[in-house]
């Protein structure tokens, strides 16, 4: 065999080592008591039981936070999808200065850290609140209509790239002649044209809503209404972490992401696939 072969392969091997242990770290010890765990992290478990994981469910309200995790990134993804889309169409098919205008300040967006904005957006949703009596904190409304907001400049960025290069416009001028209306001729000829990129931008906002845990502890107060990541906040008090059930909840954290992607796994390289050479 090749040795330069050799080489590669046990670095790949070294890599999948190095990007797997923390997975590895995570689900071993959440089958630990807390002796076992602080004796030796990288250990077996005397004994693989479930009751961690039940007792994490517990403390973390498991099944209600599952189900808030999954209308809020659902319901995000859906709007940013279908407004996201019919922005950078319309952005592409109008060249003027207005339009160039808009583009660029989406693109602006996404140079902004979130970090620099969080501050005045609570006072800003607070004032909304409290002058339009439309409540914008703690509830999951309001913060799907942030992760809308936040993540729109991304995929408008990446659906307006698309159109420009892989949507001709014939197609749309034939359309247009036969008598197909505005939205109908977004919907029935463009949309279906977008599916490799929306396929992208349904992979990439997925998975930042499902794991984003800034926004929501700062506009979910609301035990009721926490998503999987703030409910795994749980474990982590003031002067002691529960590092086994914090491992169980994490885990439990991650295995929605992971059935995502088994069964997804095929459109998604396909998605970025065709996405990347578009």
């Amino acid at each position: 065999m090749n040795i330069s072969k050799i080489i590669k392969e046990l670095l790949l091997l070294l890599f999948s080592l190095v990007f797997l242990s923390p997975v590895y770290i995570m689900v071993v010890n959440s089958f630990k008591n807390r002796q076992e765990l602080y004796e030796n992290v990288m250990a077996l478990p005397e004994q693989f039981s479930l009751q961690y994981y039940i007792d994490a469910m517990d403390k973390m309200n498991f099944l209600t936070a599952l189900g808030n995790s999954l209308f809020i990134t659902i319901t995000s993804v859906i709007f940013i999808v279908a407004l996201s889309s019919m922005t950078a169409w319309m952005l592409a098919r109008t060249d003027n200065k207005l339009s160039k205008f808009i583009f660029m300040t989406f693109i602006a967006t996404m140079l902004i850290p979130f970090q620099t904005l969080m501050m005045p957006l609570m006072q800003f949703m607070d004032t909304i609140s409290s002058t339009l009596n439309i409540q914008m904190l703690n509830t999951r409304g309001g913060l799907i209509y942030m992760h809308i907001g936040f993540n729109a400049g991304m995929a408008v960025f990446l659906y307006h790239g698309f159109v420009r290069s892989t949507v001709p416009i014939s197609l749309e001028e034939a359309a247009t002649i036969d008598g197909c209306s505005k939205l109908g001729l977004f919907w029935k000829i463009v949309f279906p044209i977008l599916k490799p990129i929306t396929v992208t931008v349904i992979i990439l906002n997925v998975i930042a809503i499902w794991n984003d845990f800034l926004l929501p502890s700062l506009t979910l107060t609301d035990t009721a209404l926490r998503t999987i990541p703030l409910s795994t906040f749980y474990f982590f008090g003031e002067f002691t972490i529960q590092w086994n059930m914090a491992m169980a909840g994490l885990t439990l954290t991650v295995i929605p992401v992971v059935i995502f992607y088994v069964f997804a796994q095929k459109h998604i390289i396909k998605g970025i696939g065709e996405g990347a050479v578009k």
